[in-house]
């Protein structure tokens, strides 16, 4: 039997990115909430540099829930699914701890890729297949939620778009903003410098990324030390921004504010008239319900949608808010793939570092150049960056001069050109389509007997088009900047399990075709949110991480001024 709880106004499954970010609006406003996380507090003693315990040993997500419940992958149902692994992390704080912390907005574009589409190149564009719809709002909807987020948590950057002045330095593609960023970009370093010079060369338009990251003392907390250990690593003197250190400890001060640690929630409760009532959860050997006048999911896109699917009810024999059968679909993640790698015939000083630490093109991005004669909507951002260290630089491709990965020869040309080769990070468009989407699978279980989710997806014809036309551009970008050798790696197929996932809980004005309404509540639980990218439907060429905070703010501001309604 579960211990029930005393009630409180809100809680909030998942402390992380956005939930995180959620709490702080809402304590302000003097509501209760209780705070549910999976994972425990870490110090920044847990974030020693290290290499090999880190980024090869996947400390400490290796050792967590996330690991026990990796989802199943396929690429279409005719497919047999096979377990990967799981790259997101139990903490208060979530993933925000261990991120690259690329924070970007997106493009207006991203907001009505159907209607601009159909405006520029006619009403057949829309890749077949694809259930992509425009959001219920549009770019200046969310610009000042962005605001909020920078100068919350602390981004750094250059404005490129400043109240409608284009700013060279920073990107110009970029919807219009009010403010600057509240800090100045990360240092470039000599590898950036010499990909910038390059690209300037070619009458292209380089620019600093924006990252989650301290350039100067903000908000007590110091400027990044470039040590080079973060990629999968938290920051041992707090400079990456995660909730854990900007948002959470704020709405903690609050006093309206509970975080419970290691509460592993495994069901949302429903009363007899179908409205959320609370949450069950297991901490340790103990089964806790936490009754609330609302309840916000925002633990990461498949965790979401799976609690929703395991929450099943008479009210809700398909899983929570799922009489539509919406939730699990239109999900896709970020086409990541489609490297592109370099190889230099001199050093490139690019030791150490950090991934955010780039410089990036938008000029193939989006909707930034003219599609008329091309066979693929959206585009790609180019990201050069930092960030070498010993073990990854022995993993280096050989370029195909030495015959094996071991041996003298191999030996030899890891010694000399350690630090001669880069490799592009490049995101792009990725679109939702029919046969895409996540359920939970009927065979494999997590380590306490429920279904782990089952992503059946793969990326399609636009999605590798736009890789092969962003490669030809990185290649090009490449060479201009002295490369003597370049490799174009493989389109992409199946989706497998990513940092950068969306959809599953889309949000719309249509009830019959998403799940969450211009707000983030449920359009059939009207007491129930979701934060995160899994109420996105565009994905951009972007990481999804600041706009998923903003919508997490705007959902909160919402609940405050609504109180009454959706509280009931």
């Amino acid at each position: 039997m579960a211990t029930r709880l005393a009630k409180t106004d809100v809680v909030i499954v998942g402390m992380g990115a956005t939930g995180g970010v959620a709490a702080l609006p809402l304590t302000n406003a003097g509501l209760k909430v209780i705070g549910l996380e999976a994972g425990g507090w870490l110090s920044p003693r847990d974030f020693a540099p290290d290499e090999l315990r880190n980024g090869s040993r996947n400390w400490p997500q290796s050792i967590q829930k996330a690991a026990q419940e990796a989802p199943t992958v396929r690429p279409s149902s005719d497919k047999e699914s096979k377990q990967g692994g799981h790259p997101m992390m139990n903490a208060v704080g979530g993933t925000s701890m261990h991120y690259w912390a690329q924070s970007w907005r997106l493009n207006p574009w991203d907001f009505s890729v159907v209607t601009e589409t159909r405006n520029r190149y006619g009403v057949d564009r829309i890749p077949s297949g694809s259930t992509v719809e425009d959001w219920p709002f549009g770019y200046d909807e969310l610009e000042p939620y962005y605001e909020k987020i920078e100068y919350t948590v602390g981004v750094s950057g250059q404005a490129g778009n400043l109240q409608g002045k284009k700013i060279s330095g920073g990107n110009i593609f970029e919807g219009e903003r009010r403010r600057d960023y509240p800090m100045k970009p990360l240092r470039s370093s000599p590898f950036t410098t010499q990909m910038d010079t390059a690209a300037r060369r070619l009458n292209w338009d380089p620019f600093q990324g924006p990252a989650a990251i301290t350039t100067e003392l903000f908000d007590g907390r110091p400027p990044c030390q470039y040590h080079g250990f973060c990629n999968k690593g938290g920051c041992h003197v707090q400079a990456k921004s995660s909730t854990a250190v900007t948002a959470i400890p704020k709405a903690l001060d609050t006093g309206n504010l509970e975080v419970v640690t290691f509460a592993r929630v495994t069901e949302i409760v429903v009363d007899d008239s179908g409205r959320v009532s609370g949450v069950n959860y297991l901490k340790g050997n103990e089964s806790f319900f936490q009754p609330a006048e609302v309840v916000l999911l925002a633990s990461y896109a498949y965790e979401n949608v799976r609690l929703l699917q395991l929450s099943k009810s008479p009210a809700f024999p398909n899983g929570l808010a799922n009489n539509s059968g919406q939730v699990g679909r239109h999900y896709f993640s970020h086409h990541q793939g489609a490297p592109v790698t370099a190889l230099f015939e001199r050093d490139l000083h690019n030791w150490y570092g950090l991934p955010a630490q780039g410089v990036a093109i938008d000029n193939w991005a989006d909707d930034n150049f003219d599609h008329s004669q091309l066979n693929f909507i959206g585009g790609a951002n180019l990201w050069v960056h930092t960030d070498r260290r010993p073990i990854s630089a022995a993993k280096m491709s050989t370029f195909g001069k030495t015959s094996s990965a071991w041996g003298s020869d191999w030996k030899s040309f890891i010694m000399k050109n350690a630090d001669r080769t880069n490799t592009a990070y490049i995101q792009k468009t990725t679109l939702p389509y029919e046969s895409n989407f996540l359920d939970l699978d009927p065979v494999v279980k997590d380590s306490i007997g429920l279904p782990v989710t089952r992503i059946t997806a793969q990326y399609h014809e636009n999605e590798k088009r736009i890789a092969a036309y962003a490669q030809d551009k990185m290649e090009q970008w490449y060479k201009e900047a002295g490369a003597i050798e370049v490799i174009k790696h493989g389109l992409g197929h199946a989706m497998e399990a990513s940092t950068h996932a969306y959809g599953g809980a889309r949000m719309g004005l249509n009830a019959e075709t998403n799940v969450v309404n211009q707000w983030g509540f449920a359009h059939e639980v009207p007491n129930l949110g979701v934060l995160g990218a899994a109420v996105m439907g565009t994905s951009g060429s972007r990481n999804p991480t600041l706009t998923a905070q903003a919508l997490a703010w705007r959902t909160a501001e919402h609940l405050v001024s609504s109180w009454q309604s959706i509280a009931g």
